[in-house]
C-alpha cells in the first residue's frame, strides 16, 4: 500500500480486505529525543506484509529502515527515546500504546528479530544453549529439559554440527557465520509468525552471506512465517522477496514487486540504489 490511505483508528478491527496482512502499518512516525533537540526518523509511512509474505526494505544507512523494525516491537534505541505516532496492527491488534510487559509477549513469540551484529548480539556469559532455553522456558512454559531438547533440534535445523555438544559453548567459541546461525535459531525457536531480519549478513563475507540467506529462505518455507527483510543492498534481496520498499529519509519513496521494482524503477533514488550493486563485467571486446 502507497501513502495516503487513511489511518486506521487503533481501537478499530480490520475492515474487510485486511484480513490476508499479517502486520499493517498506517501512517507512522518516529522521532527521536534527546538533549533538547527532536529529529523526526519517520515521517508518516504505510507499508503491509501479508501472511507467509516475504517483504524488503532497501534504503542507504539513515534511511530508517532499522527504525522501522524497532517500531513494530516497540524497541527503544540505547540512550535515546522515540515519540511513535500511527497505527501498528499485528494480527489485528494494535501494538503502538501498548505497555512494555505486553510487548515481551508478542517479542519472540509472535514476532522474532534477528539482529544486524551477530559479534555483540549474544550474551558473551551465557552458552548459546542457555540463550535459546531461555526464551523456550519464558514464551512457551517449558521445563528445562524439554526446552534443551528443541534447543538441539534447533542448532540442528540452522545447520550447526553436533549440535548437542555446541550448545554448551559461548559465543566466542563460534565464528561469524556460526553466531548468525545462533541468532537465527534464538529468532525462530517459538515459531513466530514474523521474522524480522534487519541486515543479517552485516559483516559476514560474500560466501557466508549465501549461506544466510539461503538459510532464512528455507526456514521461511517450512515455518511458514512471513519476512521483513531489511538491507542496503539490492542485490541480497533480488532472490529473497516477493515486494520491495524502498525508503529515503525516513519516507517510502517507493514500492512494488521485487520484479517490477528491479527492471522498470520510477525513483531516481532507487536507480541509483540499483547501480551501486557491484557487477562483474567483462570489458568490450574480450
Amino acid at each position: 500500500m502507497m501513502s495516503g490511505d487513511p489511518v486506521l483508528p487503533k481501537d478499530d478491527a480490520p475492515v474487510e480486505g485486511e484480513a490476508a496482512a499479517l502486520l499493517r502499518v498506517r501512517g507512522l512516525t518516529a522521532t527521536f529525543e534527546g538533549h533538547g533537540h527532536r529529529v523526526p526518523a519517520l515521517r508518516g509511512i504505510d507499508f503491509e506484509v501479508g501472511r507467509a509474505e516475504s517483504v524488503g526494505f532497501v534504503g542507504e544507512s539513515g534511511s530508517g529502515k532499522s527504525v522501522t523494525a524497532r517500531s513494530v516491537l516497540g524497541l527503544e534505541p540505547e540512550g535515546s527515546t522515540i515519540e511513535r505516532t500511527g497505527s501498528v496492527l499485528f494480527n489485528g491488534r494494535e501494538l503502538l500504546g501498548l505497555s512494555d510487559k505486553q510487548m515481551q509477549d508478542i517479542r519472540g513469540r509472535q514476532v522474532g528479530m534477528v539482529f544486524q551484529d551477530p559479534m555483540t548480539s549474544l550474551n558473551p556469559v551465557l552458552t548459546i544453549g542457555d540463550q535459546i532455553d531461555d526464551m523456550l522456558r519464558r514464551h512457551r512454559g517449558w521445563s528445562r529439559r524439554a526446552a534443551r531438547s528443541r534447543t538441539v533440534e534447533l542448532l540442528d535445523l540452522v545447520g550447526i554440527r553436533e549440535p548437542a555438544q555446541r550448545a554448551n559453548d559461548h559465543p566466542h567459541q563460534f565464528s561469524g557465520g556460526m553466531r548468525q546461525r545462533v541468532l537465527i535459531a534464538v529468532a525462530v525457536s517459538c515459531e513466530p509468525e514474523l521474522l524480522i531480519a534487519d541486515e543479517p549478513t552485516t559483516a559476514l563475507d560474500v560466501t557466508v552471506q549465501a549461506q544466510i540467506l539461503r538459510l532464512l529462505i528455507r526456514l521461511r518455507e517450512e515455518l511458514g512465517m512471513s519476512l521483513m527483510l531489511i538491507t542496503h543492498d539490492f542485490g541480497v534481496i533480488a532472490g529473497m522477496v516477493d515486494r520491495v520498499y524502498v525508503m529515503y529519509r525516513g519516507e517510502v519513496v517507493e514500492s512494488g514487486s521485487v520484479d517490477a521494482i528491479m527492471h522498470s524503477p520510477r525513483e531516481d533514488y532507487t536507480k541509483a540504489l540499483i547501480q551501486a550493486v557491484p557487477r562483474i563485467e567483462l570489458p568490450e571486446g574480450t
